[in-house]
């Protein structure tokens, strides 16, 4: 992913075919998925933003906070240079992305290339309802995430194995919670006929799933079997389970997240807001690696009681108090 100030840039751009050739840090086959649709870029644009921001919200209160910089190469930092599970998540987290938009834009109509999923409807149905509406194709989302995002990957690395392996996962934590919306029709509400269709989940469920995939990753290896020419990946241990295909995975361990790093683009946790009841990640015992916390109390106003007064307007009140905030050293 380039800087954000960049994709800023290059959406504002007239013709999209010359944006994206423009877009050198894409690969070849990138800048031609990129130019088959003028809406192709904007949907990307779209999914790395959505997926940047999940990345953000759940890990908001780790030590690692999925932290950006407009200033890099890469939006992440050097953090991603480290195969870790972070970088898994991130791997993850964006190939959902950007299936996930390319699926939405699909069913909008505002892609050339795909439409509605037609082939939902040759399924038959159990009970008393059918298929209709416009389900979403997540099949032309998926395709295009896989050729688009794994078209970087070296398959005969352990780097890219690991980054093959994830983006899969990713891809198939939205397939997995695909959603059946139906709808009733018949005379004065009868509810006659019952016409169901597939619906993308809300990002966030697919967020939270790949979340708790994160804490369970597996550490793995390549291994190389020379018989068969195959090159894959194994648990370090055999004592350990083997990842499956919705499993996230990752080479190394996570790099020391407590203190700043400027070189990989680590901020450190000093200065960081702690909660000092919690015994999770975002509690201070955690979050502050063992330092300490300093407690300060400052005066917050806010807006409260608040009522709606005809017509047609909401007045409130202001009310101060005293907040109690806990910081790392």
């Amino acid at each position: 992913m380039p800087n954000s100030q960049q994709v800023t840039l290059d959406l504002t751009s007239t013709s999209y075919r010359d944006n994206c050739d423009r877009l050198r840090y894409l690969e070849e086959k990138q800048r031609e998925l990129c130019a088959l649709s003028q809406n192709i870029l904007t949907s990307l644009g779209i999914g790395a933003k959505m997926a940047i921001d999940e990345c953000q919200y759940q890990f908001r209160m780790s030590r690692w906070n999925c932290s950006t910089f407009g200033n890099t190469t890469t939006i992440f930092g050097g953090v991603l240079s480290v195969k870790s599970r972070e970088a898994a998540y991130v791997h993850a987290v964006s190939a959902a992305g950007i299936a996930y938009t390319v699926t939405r834009a699909c069913s909008r109509g505002e892609l050339n290339e795909c439409s509605c999923d037609s082939r939902v409807r040759s399924r038959k149905p159990k009970g008393k309802w059918q298929w209709g509406g416009c389900s979403e194709d997540i099949h032309f989302g998926e395709k295009f995430s896989r050729d688009f995002v794994d078209s970087h990957e070296n398959r005969d690395t352990a780097d890219g194995l690991m980054n093959l392996h994830n983006n899969e996962a990713g891809r198939r934590s939205i397939r997995s919670r695909m959603q059946r919306v139906c709808k009733c029709h018949g005379m004065s509400g009868s509810c006659s006929v019952r016409v169901c269709w597939r619906k993308l989940p809300p990002f966030r469920q697919v967020g939270d799933a790949l979340s708790a995939r994160y804490e369970g990753a597996s550490h793995v290896k390549m291994v190389d079997k020379k018989r068969r020419r195959i090159k894959k990946l194994r648990a370090v241990s055999r004592d350990y389970k083997q990842p499956n295909k919705t499993d996230l995975v990752f080479l190394e361990e996570s790099p020391d997240y407590c203190e700043r790093n400027e070189t990989m683009g680590v901020l450190g946790t000093r200065g960081r807001l702690c909660n000092r009841t919690s015994m999770g990640p975002d509690g201070c015992r955690l979050l502050c690696c063992g330092r300490g916390y300093q407690t300060r109390v400052r005066d917050v106003e806010e807006k409260c009681h608040c009522r709606f007064v005809w017509c047609c307007d909401v007045k409130c009140d202001t009310c101060r108090y005293k907040k109690e905030e806990h910081i790392c050293n």
